[in-house]
């Protein structure tokens, strides 16, 4: 179920781009919606529960210390460190990828929908790939853990499905302004839908076979991407329309996508 849901949204919505015309208010609002069903699930429901676990995960190691006279130690700080790991690899991630995951939709090469240069403008994809593909690998590898609460695990898939389905419009937009043949373009496109299950089935290999399934592992590749998510729910909802006016509409949406991750299913 998590392969499907994570790898066929992505091919249909880029799909997509080929049938029908893209409207960048809808992409826009569901970028803002994305945005904040993120936040809500990374306050309401991620981070309690990673240190709600590092606490029970502590108890327990201090009362084996104790029956087996070892030192303790305390990896409550590993986690805000790890937080803040994730911020600023998706800082970098940034500048390969050029924003799409917080929904830019301009490119610096592209002048009024046309190359220059064909070859220089192909090659100028693959970066934003590999940035979009292990931006989308990482977002994946918290599913790895079944995360013991199927209501949250299912909210968590609906999030990142969400938050790829304008990254995946964006993304065969680009190629196609890109003069992208739609073979190369599909074939682009299914790396990227690749990218998350290959990082839920990696992550759950190597937690479980050579971590021996520990705790400690799954609950610092959540901080980790809780730090990824709070890097681009707040530069989504923090960016400004033109002229810093007040859009509504937007706002809305906002409060829809934070009531929403709350809705347990």
């Amino acid at each position: 179920m998590v392969f499907f849901g994570l790898f066929l949204p992505v091919l249909i919505a880029g799909g997509s781009v080929y049938m029908f015309k893209i409207n960048k208010i809808v992409l826009k609002l569901i970028v803002a919606f994305s945005g904040s069903y993120l936040l809500s699930l990374v306050f309401n429901e991620l981070l309690p529960r990673i240190y709600n676990i590092l606490a029970i995960q502590s108890l327990s190691d201090t009362q084996n210390n104790l029956i087996h006279n070892h030192e303790g130690h305390a990896p409550h700080y590993i986690i805000g460190l790890l937080i803040l790991a994730g911020f600023f690899i998706q800082l970098l991630l940034d500048y390969l990828t050029k924003g799409i995951e917080h929904g830019h939709t301009g490119h610096p090469h592209i002048h009024e929908g046309k190359c220059e240069d064909n070859h220089i403008h192909h090659t100028s994809v693959i970066p934003v790939l590999i940035g979009l593909c292990l931006h989308s690998f990482l977002e994946g590898m918290p599913l790895a853990d079944g995360l013991s609460n199927v209501n949250l695990q299912n909210r968590l898939l609906a999030g990142i499905i969400i938050h790829n389905i304008p990254i995946s419009i964006v993304l065969v937009s680009l190629m196609l302004q890109f003069r992208f043949s739609m073979p190369k373009a599909f074939s682009f496109l299914m790396l990227f839908a690749l990218a998350s299950p290959a990082g839920a089935l990696l992550t759950h290999f190597f937690g479980s076979q050579l971590m021996a399934g520990s705790d400690y592992f799954f609950n610092y590749i959540m901080a980790i991407v809780v730090g990824i998510f709070l890097h681009i729910s707040t530069t989504i909802l923090f960016e400004t329309d033109e002229g810093h006016k007040f859009n509504i509409l937007k706002f809305i949406t906002m409060m829809v996508g934070v009531f929403a991750a709350l809705i347990h299913f």
